[in-house]
């Protein structure tokens, strides 16, 4: 219990101590600034007063606005009604590129490069003359591109549109800068995307072509097999043949029964018997001729029995091909014509949504913002250099040799300085 109460008292006591400490701390503060508050008060309010007389005396900077929006891509989906086109082909847009992976970034991203170029740099740069109005003729090219965008803030702003602006001393010339600037990213974007499209145009077109000379070919073929085998329809005319054969081969087996009944009822020499079996002579005639394919002009158009595989086989395979090169063809010939449609149309990709005016109030450089951080830093640096003086003072106090020490060292290092700098 004892040893508890001493505990206590030890804690209790060393809380007296920070507070004694922090007392102290905080009236040195207090004394210090106040034994200095005229050097305090005259070295901020001097800085300060600079900061901002310069504000209001250097030459002034305009910000002029524009605002813009991408304009809505139009895919000429009418085009479909005209050929059957499928919900596939209605989803593509030649302006968006064949190889859609490559668009991962958003429109304002495309905005945003041009914007940024040396393209529309340099001919912003050359256009209105801002290396002179900049003071940098006889420099470096890069100093002036630096200067030049300083002076432009771009930003997507979270209503969905892209905001430019431009500074500069002129308020009239800010807001030509910035409307130029949304002329020329219109004038290259729509540019890129004729580009694009012309592109894409060049490939459907090579494939619209292969498309269009494989059919050719295959309806040649179609047409040659036709004139060959003298056949129109192979699986519609098979379907005849058979259709045939069948009536034939059951008018052969009632005939032969017709004709075994007659030659036991009358025997074989019986007119009756006799005319029964040419009958049935006849029909294995046909049926021979069938197999064999020899037609009469009532038989043309069926297939022998013997060629009807290998003709079925042929016909098929060059009916396939056909009905392939058809549906590409259903699918082509709409991209085709759309590829070329966007290839000549020249809409405006860019939509303005405010047009830059001149502004009438200056931008910066900004009189409160000045004084304010002029305020700050003056403070900082005026307890810095009290502070330092007061620690000087104290070691001169407390610790003369070393105090001599020190000054003798910096002012040796100082001479050193002066006769390196005479030299």
């Amino acid at each position: 219990m004892g040893s508890f109460d001493q505990e206590n008292k030890g804690h209790k006591k060393n809380s007296d101590q920070d507070s004694i400490t922090t007392g102290n701390s905080f009236v040195e503060f207090l004394t210090i600034t106040v034994k200095y508050r005229w050097f305090l008060f005259w070295f901020i309010f001097i800085i300060t007063l600079g900061a901002l007389l310069y504000a209001l005396l250097a030459p002034k900077w305009y910000k002029a606005t524009a605002s813009v929006l991408p304009a809505e891509k139009t895919d000429f989906l009418s085009l479909s009604a005209l050929s059957g086109l499928s919900s596939l082909v209605k989803n593509f847009s030649p302006t968006k590129g064949l190889a859609s992976a490559l668009s991962g970034n958003t429109e304002f991203d495309r905005y945003l490069a041009i914007l940024k170029s040396s393209t529309m740099t340099d001919d912003v740069i050359t256009k209105f003359n801002l290396r002179k109005e900049y003071d940098l003729e006889d420099t470096y090219y890069e100093k002036v591109v630096k200067a030049y965008n300083s002076n432009l803030d771009m930003e997507v702003q979270d209503e969905g549109n892209l905001t430019i602006d431009f500074y500069d001393k002129d308020p009239q010339k800010a807001a030509n800068v910035a409307n130029y600037m949304v002329t020329k990213l219109n004038e290259i974007n729509t540019n890129l995307s004729v580009t694009n499209a012309r592109a894409n145009r060049e490939f459907i077109e090579k494939r619209y072509k292969e498309n269009v000379t494989d059919i050719n070919r295959l309806e040649d073929a179609m047409k040659a097999f036709q004139i060959k085998y003298g056949v129109i329809a192979v699986p519609e005319q098979i379907e005849a043949t058979v259709k045939t054969m069948s009536t034939i081969y059951g008018e052969l087996a009632q005939k032969e029964i017709e004709f075994n009944v007659l030659k036991r009822q009358f025997g074989e020499n019986n007119p009756l018997t006799s005319a029964a079996k040419v009958q049935m002579e006849e029909l294995r005639k046909q049926i021979d001729s069938q197999n064999a394919g020899t037609f009469d002009d009532n038989t043309k158009l069926l297939i022998p029995f013997k060629q009807a595989p290998e003709l079925s086989n042929k016909y098929l395979k060059i009916y396939r091909d056909l009905e392939i090169q058809y549906k590409i063809l259903e699918f082509v010939q709409p991209l085709y014509e759309q590829a070329k449609v966007e290839e000549v149309r020249n809409s405006p990709s860019v939509l303005v949504l405010d047009k830059a005016t001149p502004p009438d109030r200056k931008a910066k450089p900004k009189g409160t913002i000045y004084a304010l951080i002029a305020f700050v830093s003056s403070s900082i640096l005026g307890y810095f250099i009290v502070f330092l003086r007061v620690l000087s003072e104290k070691i001169k106090k407390n610790f003369p040799q070393k105090y001599s020490f020190i000054i003798s060292s910096l002012r040796s290092d100082l001479s050193k300085l002066r006769i390196g700098s005479r030299k």
